[in-house]
């Protein structure tokens, strides 16, 4: 659901030779089915996007019960995944919208960085808002992401946002690591390029909690 698509080609997928897309499946109604790609690394699927749907934010503004729109489309297909994970854009338009109200968790990324906290209040504001009219069932959890020990300012944010989400964070803390930034211009997940390197083992580890707490 990200116009930037970075989980279509981070899996290894050419997104400019993609054929249809997600925004196929929210403007011109294709079926989710019909766009789902195999990758790479075993089990794991994809429903591309591209540049085309930035266009999908004007184009579904009009359109009575446009944030169940991608709802809709899941439940053609829920049942034959273990899990659905919809990656999204940073902006909270449409199409992020259309994600909290389809799914039941949200994993908030929060990069150990000063102006990452700044965001936090206005993306909750937005997930109280479709809790209360779209989606009641929606939980949200954070993820610490580009930690770096060496730096005061990354134990500094860290606090802070524990304190500010009391509970509502993984244990899980995914560090700074020249491998996880080299994998997606080799158009690899990392589990791929470099199973064995620390980025690697630190989003098993997170998988493994995702599993443990039921999500």
């Amino acid at each position: 659901m990200d116009p930037q698509a970075a989980a279509t080609s981070g899996a290894g997928i050419e997104k400019e030779k993609v054929r249809s897309t997600i925004y196929d499946v929210l403007v011109n109604k294709v079926s989710l089915q019909d766009i789902i790609l195999e990758t790479e690394l075993k089990g794991l699927f994809v429903a591309p996007s591209n540049i085309n749907l930035s266009g999908a934010e004007i184009e579904l503004s009009s359109i009575v019960g446009r944030e169940f729109i991608l709802r809709e489309a899941l439940s053609s297909v829920k049942n034959e995944f273990d899990y659905i994970i919809v990656d999204t854009p940073p902006t909270l338009g449409i199409l992020t919208i259309n994600a909290m109200t389809a799914c039941n968790k949200i994993i908030v990324p929060v990069q150990t960085e000063y102006y990452a906290l700044e965001g936090i209040a206005i993306l909750l504001r937005t997930v109280n808002l479709v809790k209360n009219r779209l989606n009641k069932d929606i939980e949200l959890r954070t993820l610490l992401t580009m930690y770096d020990k060496r730096l005061k300012l990354s134990e500094e944010v860290a606090k802070q946002v524990k304190s500010y989400f009391n509970g509502r964070m993984f244990r899980t803390v995914i560090s700074r690591n020249v491998r996880l930034a080299e994998a997606p211009s080799h158009g690899k997940p990392v589990a791929i390029y470099d199973p064995e390197c620390a980025g690697a083992k630190a989003y098993r580890k997170l998988a493994k909690e995702v599993i443990e707490l039921g999500w």
